[in-house]
């Protein structure tokens, strides 16, 4: 287990990559930034002494997802609210109200420039033709659900003994489809 003052450290950079302007929405309005939740939260964690992986487990969740949900990306379900609770004892009971309202998901441009973003960024792009291509001759014409989706962040050894990161990506299909105007249920507006 870490050490509580290496785990401060390591949480440091991303408590102030969160600390966002204000954003407004297609509508004009402004939301407030999730950054300072996220840093409640961040401590809420630390004051638990688990990592994201304990988390995950105990709650039976992917680390991922459980990143996501304290990081103010996804939302607590109100049925999970009091295992939730249950795993981090500090969360204030306003936090949790907040996490139950459906987020503003977003990123600022800013996190590119994180190294660690940065480089599962470049990864993707590198690799996007790639990745499209051999989805497309194993599945056909669609592409991979980002929210029917989970993710989770490993560890393994390299044939040196290096350590080496791990993530996964498991989305569903989906297919794109031919528009037959027999098969559209909504009315045209075009007349």
């Amino acid at each position: 287990m870490l050490s509580s003052s290496l785990r401060r450290a390591r949480s440091a950079p991303v408590v102030r990559s969160l600390k966002l302007a204000a954003r407004r929405t297609m509508a004009g309005e402004v939301r407030a930034p999730v950054g300072d939740l996220a840093a409640r939260m961040l401590k809420a964690k630390e004051a638990s002494g688990k990592t994201f992986d304990e988390l995950a487990d105990e709650l039976g969740w992917t680390n991922a997802y459980t990143c996501q949900l304290i990081l103010g990306q996804a939302q607590l379900k109100p049925a999970s609210r009091a295992k939730f609770h249950a795993a981090l004892p500090a969360a204030a009971a306003a936090d949790l109200d907040t996490m139950e309202v459906t987020p503003f998901r977003g990123w600022d441009p800013e996190i590119l420039k994180e190294p660690h973003v940065y480089r599962t960024y470049e990864a993707v792009t590198h690799y996007g033709n790639t990745l499209k291509l051999l989805i497309n001759e194993k599945f056909g014409d669609g592409i991979m659900s980002a929210i029917d989706f989970y993710m989770t962040v490993g560890k393994t050894v390299g044939k040196g003994g290096e350590d080496r990161v791990v993530i996964t990506f498991n989305g569903k299909f989906l297919k794109h489809i031919e528009q037959n105007a027999a098969d559209n249920t909504a009315p045209s507006v075009r007349e």
